[in-house]
């Protein structure tokens, strides 16, 4: 029986050779591969996976498609709901969406349905093969801000029904946090991104980079100037956080996202570029989430010492097990149940040390985690160059503070309604700018969400 199959593991890199390079981890399913794995799925009558797929990939039929040998077809199915597939199957968390409802998972291993997607979405590129159709433009203009993922699955489906968009993006790449935030290692920039990227724009899409809206332009002004009938915001959440600590304005230390955006965007992995990061002979990555074991990974690979503080067990990493396990093979080091206190610096104003203290865990707090508490007398110094924050993020307030009416809540998120709308007119929002730091999977839905809406909102004016 099918559900007999044990499920086939993708190959990947050595993890020796992987931290001498930027290269993809993993390699993928080979075609053989990627059927035998389709042919675990048990076509279930009320499969759970699509009602825990943020944006309802009808996954049953894409798996059996691929079962039976049927790949243009599989990316058929994929693309009438997922503008990036190729994105998705490499970060979006599966194990916690789609396949952690898959009934196999009961008893067995899930089915893969991640990698089964990242082999379709590879397949189709590297075959040429596009599904790409575009409505008769019907006129109306609309602005949407940010290149994310909420900002890019909103402007590809109201591309494809007509509209004319324009995406305004802050920095001199699209891309969003799919450019600058997910390492090369994880999410291949010149293929994938930039591939999808290039799917909008034979939709019609214009993106216009180093525009930040509320300096550059505000949104009022594309209303009543530019002439746009809508606007989408999909800025992400890209203020981080620190922990207010004494020392943390020291030479070598840096939130997450500067680091990251520094490797990605400005090449700092490429030794032909001269790219201002300082990645010392020792880093401490403080948090646990997926941001902290890139940021790790990465100083890793630029040659340093690697380890990463959390205040509470490895059962609580909120990181995705996977890249925990990648972490870990190459030879990252974790101090669990230890939370920073102070940051020590040299005379010339460069850390030198990290001060810590150990932890244990007490009653649950609102996430449901058991809280972490200190233990007297317990601190210890760690030694450390630089000092790597990685403590989630908040969205910018520049759009909120140079809005009228655009209302926020006490998170500094844009409130919307249920539909993407803001308390401005016209004037929709999704992702991580109005629900704080999530998945792309999450932001992709929320764009396609306010997508439906803004047609909904145009058709009725």
């Amino acid at each position: 029986m099918a559900n007999k199959i044990p499920r086939v593991h993708a190959r990947e890199q050595d993890a020796k050779l992987r931290i001498t390079n930027f290269d993809e981890v993993c390699y993928g399913y080979s075609a053989d591969e990627a059927v035998l794995e389709a042919s675990r799925c048990l076509n279930c009558k009320n499969p759970r996976c699509v009602n825990d797929c943020p944006v309802s990939i009808d996954i049953p039929k894409f798996i059996s498609q691929i079962a039976k040998n049927d790949f243009e077809k599989a990316a058929e199915t994929i693309a009438q709901y997922s503008s990036l597939p190729a994105v998705c199957g490499r970060v979006c968390p599966q194990e916690s969406q789609c396949e952690g409802t898959c009934i196999l998972g009961i008893k067995n291993e899930p089915v893969a349905i991640g990698k089964l997607e990242k082999f379709v979405a590879d397949w189709a590129r590297e075959n040429n093969i596009s599904f790409i159709e575009k409505l008769q433009d019907n006129g109306k203009k609309i602005a949407v801000i940010g290149s994310g993922p909420a900002g890019l699955s909103c402007a590809y489906d109201l591309a494809k029904i007509g509209y004319n968009v324009t995406i305004f993006e802050a920095l001199h790449e699209a891309g969003g946090v799919l450019a600058y935030g997910i390492p090369e290692f994880r999410l291949p920039k010149k293929t994938v991104v930039a591939h999808e990227i290039e799917n909008l724009k034979k939709l019609g899409v214009k993106i216009e980079t180093n525009i930040i809206i509320g300096r550059t332009l505000t949104i009022d002004q594309l209303l009543d100037e530019e002439n746009f009938d809508a606007v989408f915001i999909g800025t992400g959440a890209g203020l981080p956080k620190f922990m207010n600590i004494r020392g943390e304005n020291l030479n070598g230390v840096m939130s997450a996202n500067e680091f990251l955006t520094r490797t990605n965007l400005m090449k700092a992995f490429d030794k032909s570029y001269d790219t201002p990061v300082y990645v010392g002979k020792k880093v401490v990555v403080v948090g646990g989430g997926n941001v902290a074991m890139d940021a790790a990974r990465t100083a890793l690979r630029l040659g340093s010492e690697v380890t990463v503080v959390y205040r509470r067990t490895e059962v609580e990493l909120p990181a995705r097990r996977e890249e925990v396990i990648h972490a870990k093979e190459e030879g990252i080091e974790f101090s669990m149940l230890t939370n920073p206190i102070e940051i020590l610096g040299d005379n010339n104003g460069w850390v030198k040390e990290i001060r810590c203290v150990r932890c244990e865990l007490g009653e649950p707090d609102a996430s449901g985690r058991r809280s972490p508490v200190t233990i007297p007398d317990s601190e210890f110094n760690i030694e450390t160059d630089v000092v790597i924050m990685a403590l989630g993020t908040s969205p910018n307030p520049l759009i909120s503070s140079t809005t009228k009416g655009l209302q926020i809540n006490k998170y500094k998120c844009i409130t919307i309604d249920d539909d993407g709308q803001t308390s401005r007119t016209g004037v929709f929002a999704g992702g991580d700018v109005a629900t704080g730091s999530a998945t792309v999977i999450l932001a992709m839905g929320a764009g396609r969400k306010a997508a439906n809406a803004i047609d909904r909102f145009l058709s009725h004016i």
